[in-house]
């Protein structure tokens, strides 16, 4: 399956102000890239890239004063399968986990592990160990949050969203990594690509997306607690801690959003059969 991913962006800048933008694909599928995927500034100034300490792909460059512009339009292969359901996964004891997962059970800003602890063992500590387990979570978190654009507010912390039940895609991830985190499974907050492909068309406006990823059975395996049923057609950008370490763009200054749009869709291609999606 082809996709084609793009973003237009624009801001006002009312003075040189120094911008991260973490917009490009993650480095894990590069590999799968048809077209280059580069960003393109307007006005044309330098940039540089960087991988950071998650192991995302980030443009640095300092912007003018004035309308200024980040767009870009690549093309993707994708398997066209649905996210895994790994119903035998285990969960690790701590003490075998890997190194570099550890990270992934402690606070963050957004994910307050030891407020939320003792509400998660209450709620999901006897249930089994293992990918069934975070099928509760993400089951649980589902069913008792409502979504709503309106309920957005940047600083709002999966102890808010326990407590207020209501929240944007970040906010029911960042309640279901902390219930995983609190139980001892590595948790890592995710943003990327996930247009409507595979489902009814929900004629709202495309955004990037994010969801979660859980540590059992030796790798990270993807989880949806916003959507609560596999996807096809995810495209990883950055992982991190929570949404504070995968910004799409971080402006170290005043930066006014004037336009946003992105696209997701799947390309159909014509087969000497008809058209094949």
């Amino acid at each position: 399956m082809l996709i084609r991913l793009g973003y237009d962006i624009g801001f006002n800048v009312p003075a040189p102000v120094t911008i991260v933008a973490m917009l490009h694909v993650h480095p894990s599928r590069e590999r799968d890239l048809l077209e280059p995927d580069e960003l393109k500034l307007d006005p044309d100034v330098p940039h540089t890239s960087y991988i950071d300490s998650f192991g995302n792909r980030c443009s640095r460059f300092v912007a003018p004063p004035g309308p200024l512009r980040l767009s870009c339009s690549t093309l993707i292969e994708d398997s066209g399968l649905e996210d895994p359901a790994p119903l035998d996964a285990q969960e690790h004891p701590v003490g075998e986990l890997p190194n570099e997962t550890l990270i992934y059970l402690l606070n963050s800003r957004y994910c307050e592990v030891d407020r939320l602890s003792n509400i998660a063992v209450e709620l999901f500590g006897n249930v089994a160990p293992g990918w069934g387990r975070v099928e509760a979570i993400c089951r649980w978190v589902h069913a008792k949050v409502a979504f709503g654009y309106q309920h957005a507010r940047p600083t709002k912390t999966a102890l808010d969203v326990f407590t207020e039940r209501v929240g944007v895609c970040r906010d029911f991830q960042h309640l279901a990594v902390t219930f995983c985190r609190a139980l001892n499974i590595p948790a890592r907050y995710v943003t990327g690509y996930l247009g409507d492909i595979g489902i009814p068309p929900t004629f709202t406006p495309m955004d990037f997306s994010a969801w979660f990823e859980v540590y059992l059975a030796h790798r990270w395996w993807t989880v949806d607690a916003r959507h609560n049923h596999p996807r096809i057609g995810r495209v990883l950008m950055a992982v991190g801690r929570d949404a504070s370490d995968v910004a799409i763009t971080t402006s170290f200054g005043i930066a006014s959003l004037t336009h946003f749009s992105v696209v997701s869709d799947e390309v159909v291609t014509a087969t000497s059969s008809g058209f094949n999606r």
